[in-house]
């Protein structure tokens, strides 16, 4: 059976990051959208046009798509038998040994099987353990009396946006396209191929694409970990990182280079603290110990402590009793250029700080002030000059763009000479940080 007309209508469930990038991205392609999700609140802002996701451009996308026909959201998964395709983008999260929790994927399933109609195609982005398209997914949707592959497609197409870039991420990545059979697997690619002109890599099964996601994530968390104590090795020798980490990489080696990443305050955010311990569970359940998983979490974990200290001791060397000393934290998100903080590590930093004694004023400019004051406890400053008076060190934490344009020179008048100006994620120059010692400031970054 030949899945997939030449113009499909789309259905996203789950309306969340992942769905909201792909599902405007799609709209904004020309094709028909609806995004699904049991959050009406959520799906009331959309009908407005407003987006509450810290994600740069989306919600003016949003803005742009409402009222255009092309775009809607709704409660109700009747929208979903209306569409040629419906693609998956629930949560999965994770217990605390890393095992994922189906929950909510389940109920996803169940809600769509009675809806389904043959000559549909159902694509499964969010992440789960190997097996679970097939063994969980495939029979849930078939509970309604059709079969995948027969009556209906099931492809298995992992998610592999990075935040602060992901717009531009999903008309440029590679698709990579896992199918439960060989005809759900060609409609699959047909469709990434059509919709967005990407290059798609075929994979022999929904298995191998499902491993793909979790290999990846493990990947970046184990190369991070490994920069982050490459960081603390050379500080240790008092050499910068950074001019390891650029000679390193310019070795040719394999189909590449050597591709050391970039050391920094820690690992946050929704995929690489959870991907590799639900390989890590899925492993040990199967006979496999996982232990560079093992390795990367604690090291990455063990950051934000590290660079409480470091600042501590910078402190301790410039006169200053970190017990009484003004730090303002400037980007309190996971990763520079979003103003996302799950599981942000620049919480370990602060809680560090305050238990050392210091106090703490915080800034971000890309985060929700409502989520700053439920993830840190407290009121952030409204601008740079607010954060900074009277700071003994401006640690910048998450190096969003604005803070590329601080100027230094005229914030001597509100920081507390000599100030520290510590370097957790912005990695400047070695001009810049010349520059700084020649006003007056200390410097001291991860590993420089």
């Amino acid at each position: 059976m030949r899945f997939l007309p030449d113009s499909p209508r789309i259905a996203i469930v789950g309306f969340g990051y992942v769905g909201s990038c792909l599902g405007v991205t799609l709209a904004e392609s020309g094709l028909t959208v609806v995004g699904i999700d049991n959050d009406q609140s959520m799906v009331d802002d959309l009908r407005a046009g407003r987006c509450r996701i810290p994600e740069p451009g989306l919600a003016e996308a949003i803005a742009r798509l409402a009222g255009s026909g092309r775009f809607s959201a709704t409660t109700d998964y009747d929208a979903a038998g209306d569409a040629d395709i419906m693609i998956i983008t629930v949560g999965t999260p994770v217990d605390r040994h890393g095992g994922l929790l189906t929950a909510q994927l389940a109920e996803v399933c169940r809600a769509l099987s009675p809806r389904l109609r043959r000559g549909q195609l159902v694509i499964l982005k969010s992440t789960v353990s190997p097996g679970i398209t097939r063994t969980l997914v495939a029979p849930l949707l078939e509970a309604g009396g059709l079969s995948h592959e027969v009556d209906f497609g099931l492809a298995y197409c992992p998610e592999r946006l990075a935040e602060g870039e992901a717009l531009a991420q999903v008309r440029e990545l590679p698709v990579v396209v896992g199918g439960c059979g060989p005809h759900s697997g060609a409609a699959a690619a047909r469709f990434w191929a059509s919709a967005f002109g990407v290059p798609v890599h075929p994979v022999p099964s929904a298995e191998v694409a499902e491993v793909v996601k979790l290999a990846t994530n493990w990947w970046i968390d184990l190369n991070i970990a490994m920069a982050n104590e490459l960081a603390r090795y050379c500080a240790a020798l008092g050499v910068d990182v950074l001019d390891v980490v650029s000679s390193a990489n310019s070795l040719p080696k394999g189909d590449g280079r050597v591709n050391v990443l970039l050391p920094s305050v820690g690992v946050g955010g929704s995929c690489l603290t959870k991907d590799p311990w639900m390989a890590w569970w899925d492993g040990r359940n199967r006979g496999v110990r996982l232990e560079t998983i093992e390795a990367a979490r604690r090291v990455n974990d063990g950051m934000p402590a590290y660079t409480a200290e470091l600042i501590s001791d910078e402190l301790v060397k410039m006169g200053r009793d970190p017990a009484s000393a003004r730090v303002a934290v400037l980007g309190v998100a996971f990763k520079n250029n979003t103003g996302d903080l799950r599981n942000t590590p620049v919480k370990g930093v602060v809680d560090g700080l305050r238990a050392a004694g210091a106090e703490v004023r915080l800034f971000d400019p890309l985060a929700d002030p409502d989520d700053v004051r439920a993830a840190f406890g407290a009121e952030p400053a409204t601008t740079v000059d607010d954060a900074v008076t009277g700071a003994d060190c401006v640690a910048v934490l998450a190096g969003h763009r604005p803070f590329y344009d601080i100027d230094f020179a005229a914030l001597r008048a509100r920081v507390s000479m000599p100030c520290l100006v510590f370097d957790g994620r912005i990695y400047y120059p070695a001009a810049t940080i010349q520059d700084l010692r020649d006003l007056g400031y200390a410097y001291r970054g991860v590993g420089r």
